[in-house]
């Protein structure tokens, strides 16, 4: 299995880039002209998907944080930082904490599109894992809009629906663990629209980091698809903020 693309390392700071549901590493790849010189983005092949199409999808958090940990702390260098959209932001908060308890905590955790995950589950919220392949689909569509156009591809969505609902039930079937904050900083970042991150379960990112900032772009779910390049700003920012390894916020 690998979890990176091949190793062309050449700053000195790498950027773990985590997808959401049902996307692969290559949800990234609009970034690798807009990141800086000086940080080397690694976009994470999660297993299911893209390159790693015939391995099983992981149906549980705890599942993957357990398998990619070792290797992304193989591969980190000598600092590294954590961004994930959706339940790739659920996934990297993880990843922050299994990191921190093995003594290597990200320079920054930067989380898009995802509410605070000790507000998870959301109260109300139908379990989509759980839905027929029709119902998962339109669910899907209602949320992304324009942006899954192949799931109006019956050959593609059959094959992507498995993905899908693996990746949501992680999503639906996490839950959070008591824990001490994580001393490390966290930019949060969402659409205003976004009806699956409401203003409060991005302010409570707050209980869970330090020196946490919040950040709204005009849009939906998926704004990071219409403004990459100001997320992108956003997130080599809060890097900057940090000064190196072990020495907090400058």
């Amino acid at each position: 299995m690998t979890w990176f693309p091949p190793d062309g390392a050449k700053a000195a700071t790498r950027l773990f880039c985590l997808p959401h549901g049902g996307a692969g590493a290559s949800a990234y790849q609009p970034w690798e002209a807009l990141v800086p010189d000086d940080v080397d983005l690694v976009p994470v092949r999660l297993p299911g998907r893209e390159s790693r199409f015939t391995e099983p999808p992981a149906r549980r958090a705890a599942e993957l944080v357990d398998a990619l940990l070792e290797p992304l702390l193989a591969h980190a260098g000598p600092r590294f930082a954590l961004f994930g959209h959706s339940l790739g932001g659920l996934l990297a908060y993880e990843l922050a904490r299994a990191t921190t308890k093995a003594g290597r905590p990200p320079a920054l955790l930067a989380v898009s599109g995802c509410p605070a995950p000790h507000l998870l589950p959301r109260p109300g919220d139908p379990l989509v894992h759980e839905m027929s392949d029709e119902d998962l689909l339109a669910h899907v569509r209602a949320l992304a809009g324009p942006s899954t156009p192949g799931l109006d591809v019956p050959a593609l969505a059959r094959l992507i629906i498995p993905v899908l609902r693996a990746d949501y039930e992680v999503y639906e079937t996490y839950r959070h663990r008591p824990g001490d904050p994580l001393p490390v900083p966290v930019t949060v970042l969402a659409g205003a629209e976004d009806p699956e991150a409401t203003a409060a379960e991005l302010a409570a990112w707050r209980e869970l980091g330090t020196e946490t900032a919040v950040h709204t772009f005009p849009g939906g779910h998926f704004y990071l698809s219409d403004h990459p390049e100001k997320v992108v700003e956003v997130v080599v920012a809060g890097l900057r903020r940090v000064s190196a390894p072990g020495r907090g916020v400058t």
